[in-house]
C-alpha cells in the first residue's frame, strides 16, 4: 500500500501537478509508515510481556529478543519516512 501512494504522488509530479499534491502523498506515506512501525512496536511489546509472565526466567533472553525486533519495526518507519520525502 505505501508504494502504491508512493507512486501515486510520483505520477502526480511527473504530470505536471502542482507539488501540493505529491506533498500530499508524501505526508500519508509518512503517516502509513509512522503507524505501522508503532503498532509493530506495541505488539512486540505486548507479547514479550506475555512471554515473561508465561516463563519468568527466560527473561534475558526474551528482553534480548524484544528489543532487536523493536529496532527493526523503528527502523522500516524511519526508513518510510526518507523514503516518501
Amino acid at each position: 500500500m505505501i508504494t502504491e501512494i508512493m507512486l501515486l504522488g510520483q505520477a502526480a509530479a511527473s504530470h505536471g501537478a502542482d507539488a501540493v499534491a505529491s506533498g500530499i502523498a508524501g505526508n500519508i506515506t509518512q503517516a502509513v509508515g509512522g503507524a505501522g512501525a508503532a503498532i509493530g512496536v506495541g505488539l512486540i511489546g505486548s507479547k514479550a510481556v506475555e512471554a515473561v509472565g508465561r516463563n519468568p526466567g527466560a527473561f534475558g533472553n526474551i528482553l534480548t529478543l524484544g528489543i532487536i525486533a523493536m529496532a527493526l519495526a523503528e527502523g522500516l518507519g524511519i526508513l518510510a519516512f526518507f523514503v516518501s520525502k
